[in-house]
């Protein structure tokens, strides 16, 4: 498929229909998903987690995934990844021909044991055989494979991780035969200093092609905050939750991704193209409203509006 960043600076990448359906009770239609896909896309969102290839026991919220896939995959332009927890879900993934594969690896050992059941050893052990399964597909039908360094900010379960444990284990992923690695802030525990420095010890280890993306959750405040800092640093993918839905499960306390509309509304002030309209990307809300009535939403911008006169990057004359 087409290169989802096509002609804009930051791809920002909607992770509401996985993380934060994967994070409450209620189950939503499969009827309901579709639409808020099929919305977002419409606005001009170019990648969407659609959801994870979990056991339905663990995650009944997620069980229509793969029909997801299908259904995405319809899409014009559009590049849509899931995340699985080992090769047994990467093969279910490749059947339902998503474009991008996650597998966390939570630098947390404690927290990998808790979430995916595996030793950083195991784990590692599912990206090779992930990766030997993409290998063998013809080249135009193999999805991205991105390793996603997990708790990379703290724990709740541990504390703070070691950089020469998170070095070892980005390493470890490009070594198995990741196509890159991102940084998640699963915990929220993360802070702009905090981003920067994580965002140079990983690159010196992987190389800059290979650390592009960065997952924040805004549990005290300072999603927003550490997204500037990873633009500062030259990130060019920013995952973000439509208003606000999700968390990590296994992590007492992390509640909050960044808001999607909020994040847009920066960047687009900023003069950076996300080729999404806003006005359309408000609107997403009140299908995942309805569909969803006793969940909170949140974000600013859903309340407080566009600013009178305010012209997105694409009508800026940025001098």
């Amino acid at each position: 498929m087409a290169d989802p960043m096509g002609d804009i600076d930051i791809l920002v990448s909607e992770v509401g229909p996985r993380d934060g359906l994967q994070s409450i009770a209620t189950v939503m239609s499969l009827e309901a998903k579709k639409a808020w896909i099929d919305a977002e896309a419409a606005a001009g969102v170019r990648e969407i987690e659609v959801g994870s290839f979990v056991p339905a026991k663990l995650l009944p919220q997620l069980a229509d995934t793969a029909e997801l896939v299908e259904h995405a995959r319809t899409i014009p332009g559009l590049s849509v990844a899931v995340l699985v927890p080992n090769a047994k879900g990467a093969e279910a993934a490749i059947r339902a021909g998503a474009h991008k594969i996650t597998l966390p690896l939570s630098v947390s050992e404690t927290h990998s044991l808790a979430n995916l059941r595996r030793s950083h050893e195991q784990v590692i052990d599912e990206a090779i055989a992930i990766a030997t399964l993409i290998r063998a597909l013809p080249a135009a039908d193999r999805p991205h494979f991105e390793g996603s360094l997990s708790t990379a900010f703290g724990c709740t379960l541990e504390g703070a991780i070691p950089d020469a444990q998170i070095a070892r284990l980005a390493a470890a992923l490009m070594d198995a035969g990741c196509d890159e690695v991102g940084l998640s802030d699963t915990t929220g525990y993360a802070d702009p200093r905090a981003v920067k420095h994580l965002i140079g010890l990983v690159r010196g280890v992987v190389g800059d092609g290979a650390l592009t993306g960065i997952h924040l959750h805004n549990t005290r405040g300072l999603g927003l905050a550490n997204a500037l800092a990873a633009l500062e640093c030259g990130l060019t993918t920013l995952d973000a939750s439509l208003g606000g839905l999700g968390g990590c499960p296994f992590a007492p306390g992390a509640s909050g991704n960044i808001v999607t509309e909020d994040l847009v509304f920066m960047l687009e002030a900023m003069g950076l193209r996300t080729g999404i309209d806003i006005d359309r990307l408000l609107a997403v809300r009140e299908i995942v409203t309805a569909a969803l009535p006793d969940e909170e939403m949140y974000g600013f911008l859903p309340d407080a509006k566009l600013p009178l006169g305010f012209k997105p990057a694409h009508a800026l004359e940025i001098v």
